[in-house]
């Protein structure tokens, strides 16, 4: 339905055109506007109506001649107008369209109050359902969040746990590594004490330069205490590694609790965000922006990975702790047995050397008792022949004494030679000049000759004596015991 004096809004979306210059004919507008309703008189007041102007020109207006009513206008100015009625007053309506018009005008009314409620009542509803919607939707993000919340602190426990346990295995590891070092540098007093000993054994002379039992000991020694370093510089090169392996899994769950802490605090404060609360904004499109790194399984694996290599390198330490107490205990064994080997066999050595010397004083005392005897046999005859003894003595002193040259010291060289040569033709011209006398001086010869070895020999069982009681023994009486073997201080 039209409403008349409101214009219509097709009218406005194109420029109104231009008046025409000539007016249509009458019987062209009665018969193109016959069926509709009268022209209101207001609308002669809205010249920008156009439908008015139309509706009015329908009526067959009665029109005078255009010069005299209007003889100062031209023909296209002169605007048509009913004619008036003598006898009846002018109606543009009857009464039944006045009734229709009310009527269509109470029930489009009323349509427009009821779709209006109705209106009003879905969005009553959906303003409801808007809210329902988000404080449902607000509720299970923060449900969501709560339970986000309870796993990190679930993590966060175990990561504790495990670190805790992971600083323990550390520090004790840390100190079996002491331990281990302190063991190390103790066997290197008793290698270096082995290794003297052997050297101070070089120093004996003659046929006490052999390779007796304390020589085959020390050698065995300083090979076990060779290994035994040996074995505890590998055992401390595997726990140094495993040290390292513990401090990598340390600080990955020092870094995977941290990353937790932080997450449970941005979640926690996320947590208990409300619409009352503060330092809430606009952040236009953070929803498209995707800065996830990994899902619910695989942040859940990550944490049982970290938690489970550093397990696992607990297990392997506190294994490596127990086999590197049983090493420590049993290298402390080995080189103490072989340590009382030793001393077992140098006291065998220093008993039986002391043995030899008690004889060899005893066949001293009778050699010499036989020379003095044999000596008062033969005065008469050494008178005689006194210069020769004695040139025969300074050459056999000349060659005792040098008998004693230690080592390579020994040499054959020019005078040795001639030392010899000259006892040689010396025994030679007495042979020459006291045949008779042969037998006594040959026995005297032989009996100094002896006596010149026991001597000599009573020398070399001295200084063997020194060496294996004084020096060696001496030195290893401090050897280390087995609490400092074992690294316990």
């Amino acid at each position: 339905m039209e409403l008349y004096g409101y214009p219509l809004k097709a009218k406005f979306n194109q420029p109104r055109p231009p008046p025409p210059k000539v007016l249509p004919a009458t019987s062209t507008m009665t018969a193109s506007y016959k069926n509709r309703i009268p022209y209101h008189p207001e609308s002669f007041s809205m010249p920008w109506m156009p439908n008015s102007y139309y509706k009015a020109a329908a009526l067959n207006p009665t029109l005078s001649p255009l010069t005299e009513s209007f003889p100062g206008l031209p023909p296209t100015k002169i605007v048509p107008f009913i004619s008036e009625r003598p006898n009846s007053v002018f109606s543009r309506h009857s009464l039944d369209d006045w009734h229709r018009s009310n009527m269509t005008n109470y029930k489009e009314s009323e349509t427009t109050r009821h779709n209006a409620e109705r209106l009003r009542a879905d969005l009553t509803r959906t303003i409801k359902d808007v809210y329902q919607q988000a404080k449902r939707t607000q509720g299970e993000s923060t449900q969501n969040l709560g339970e986000r919340v309870n796993d990190i602190e679930y993590w966060k426990s175990e990561l504790c746990i495990e670190l805790d346990a992971m600083i323990r295995e550390t520090n004790s590891l840390t100190d079996m590594q002491k331990r281990l070092e302190r063991a190390l540098a103790d066997t290197e007093g008793p290698f270096q004490v082995a290794h003297k000993c052997l050297l101070n054994r070089e120093k004996r002379m003659g046929i006490d330069l052999v390779n007796d039992d304390v020589e085959k000991q020390l050698i065995t020694e300083i090979k076990t205490i060779r290994s035994c370093r040996e074995r505890l510089q590998q055992c401390l090169d595997t726990v140094n590694c495993q040290l390292m392996c513990n401090k990598e899994a340390r600080q990955e769950l020092e870094k995977d609790l941290a990353d937790k802490q932080m997450g449970h605090h941005i979640d926690s404060k996320c947590y208990q965000l409300k619409n009352t609360s503060r330092g809430i904004h606009y952040y236009k499109g953070v929803e498209r922006v995707d800065a996830t790194v990994s899902v619910p399984e695989t942040w859940a694996r990550f944490t049982d990975n970290n938690i489970f290599r550093s397990q696992s390198a607990r297990a392997t330490s506190a294994k490596l702790r127990a086999s590197t107490e049983s090493l420590l205990m049993g290298t402390a064994d080995e080189m103490w047995r072989q340590f009382s080997k030793v001393n077992d066999a140098f006291t065998s050595r220093i008993t039986e050397t002391a043995n030899a010397k008690s004889k060899i004083q005893t066949h001293l005392a009778k050699t010499r008792q036989e020379i003095f005897q044999i000596e008062t046999k033969i005065q008469v005859i050494q008178k005689t022949i006194r210069d020769k003894e004695v040139q025969l003595k300074v050459a056999q002193t000349r060659l005792d004494e040098r008998t004693r040259r230690p080592n390579v010291e020994l040499c054959r060289d020019a005078a040795q030679i001639r030392l010899v040569q000259e006892v040689n033709e010396i025994n030679e011209t007495l042979r020459n000049l006291h045949q008779c006398l042969r037998a006594s001086e040959d026995m005297l010869q032989m009996l100094v000759r002896s006596k010149g070895v026991l001597e000599h020999d009573l020398v070399v069982k001295n200084n063997s004596l020194f060496i294996d009681q004084e020096r060696c023994m001496g030195m290893r009486k401090s050897y280390p015991s087995t609490v400092q073997i074992l690294g316990y201080v």
